[in-house]
């Protein structure tokens, strides 16, 4: 599966895209927990105390923000899908 990382988070990873090895049924929160498994740089980053997406954190799934979906961070990924991760983001 292959994600996109932007801006800061791309230093993290030193790459725009990583690939990971997910088995099917697999979750975005699975998908997050080995994102920071893999880059211990993303652990404090990604997940409050709570184990939940901090709310300046977006994923996205094929355009669509997890917040948005229906199962969120439980949501079910598919190989195919187009994963987008952003840190946050200001500016004028």
């Amino acid at each position: 599966m292959k994600v996109n990382f932007y801006a800061t988070f791309r230093v993290f990873t030193g790459a725009k895209t990583v690939e990971f090895d997910l088995p099917h049924g697999s979750t975005i929160r699975d998908l997050v927990n080995l994102v920071m498994q893999q880059f211990p740089e993303f652990k404090g980053q990604l997940l409050d105390k709570d184990g939940e997406l901090f709310r300046h954190i977006h994923v996205f799934i094929d355009g669509r923000d997890t917040y948005y979906l229906p199962e969120n961070l439980d949501t079910i990924l598919n190989q195919d899908e187009k994963i987008d991760i952003f840190p946050p983001v200001a500016g004028g």
